[in-house]
């Protein structure tokens, strides 16, 4: 019976995660990106709304957590 492991490290500087990652409650990730803090949305209209959003999703994208077109 053969077993291949779904986490190993690769050449030393690579560590391969086939399997689940789970971080316990107090666990710190570094070296991750973060995006900006945001202000909670006090819009009053729907187009203020849209701004925030968008706002949100700009954050977003310049931080590198969502693909920029």
């Amino acid at each position: 019976m053969s077993f291949n492991t779904k986490n190993y490290k690769e050449n030393g500087d690579k560590l391969i995660i086939g399997g689940t990652l789970e971080l316990k409650d107090g666990a710190t990730l570094i070296g991750f990106p973060k995006a900006e803090n945001q202000e909670n949305s006090v819009a009053t209209t729907i187009a203020d709304l849209k701004n925030d959003f968008n706002s949100l999703i700009e954050n977003l994208k310049n931080s590198g957590l969502m693909e920029s077109h």
